[in-house]
C-alpha cells in the first residue's frame, strides 16, 4: 500500500522546499512530477529557479494532466502542484463538477500503486473572496480537491512562514 503526504500553505510559505527535503530523506533518487503549464516568461523563470534548486539525483517528469499514465511503483514522487494541475483540467473542461470528478478519479488511479506520494497544494481559499466569478468557482474546486486528498492522506503538513505544522499524522 502506498503512502500519501499532503503539504499545503499559502504562496511563498516554503511548501515546495519542504516537499523536496522530505523526498530526499526518503529516497536517494526521487521523482519530481511537475504539473505546470508555462504561460508566460515570469512563470518560466520561476520554474527554472525550482529546477536549478534540485540536483541531478531527481528524475523529472512534466505532466500537466494525466498523472496516472506514469507508473511510480516503488518510487518516492513529489507532485508539484495540485493547484496548477487543477488549473489545467479546469481550463479544458470549464465545469467545476466535471473537473472535480475527473481529478478525483485520476488521483485515485495514480495513488493506487505502491509508492510514496508527496503532493504540494495551495490554500487559496484562506484569503479574501474574489469579485471574479470564475476565480470563486476555481477556489471552491481547489478547496474540495484539497479536502479529498487530505482525507486520504497519511500525513498533512501546513506550512506557515517556512515552518511545518503537522495537522494530520497516522504514524
Amino acid at each position: 500500500m502506498g503512502k500519501i503526504i499532503l503539504i499545503t500553505g499559502g504562496q511563498r510559505s516554503g511548501k515546495s522546499r519542504k516537499a523536496e527535503e522530505m523526498a530526499l530523506t526518503m529516497s536517494r533518487e526521487p521523482v519530481y512530477m511537475a504539473t505546470a503549464h508555462v504561460w508566460d516568461e515570469e512563470f518560466r523563470q520561476r520554474v527554472e529557479k525550482h529546477q536549478r534548486r534540485r540536483g541531478p539525483q531527481w528524475t523529472n517528469i512534466e505532466e500537466e494532466r494525466w498523472l496516472s499514465r506514469h507508473d511510480m511503483t516503488g518510487r518516492v514522487v513529489l507532485i508539484d502542484c495540485i493547484t496548477l494541475w487543477l488549473t489545467n483540467l479546469f481550463f479544458d473542461m470549464q465545469d467545476v463538477d466535471k473537473t472535480l470528478q475527473t481529478a478525483q478519479s485520476e488521483f485515485d488511479r495514480f495513488t493506487s500503486s505502491d509508492a510514496t506520494f508527496i503532493f504540494v497544494t495551495n490554500e487559496i481559499g484562506s484569503g479574501g473572496v474574489s469579485d471574479n466569478q470564475v476565480q470563486r468557482r476555481f477556489t471552491d474546486l481547489q478547496g474540495w480537491m484539497n479536502q479529498y486528498i487530505a482525507e486520504r492522506a497519511d500525513k498533512v503538513i501546513l506550512m506557515v512562514s517556512g515552518i511545518p505544522v503537522v495537522i494530520k499524522s497516522e504514524e
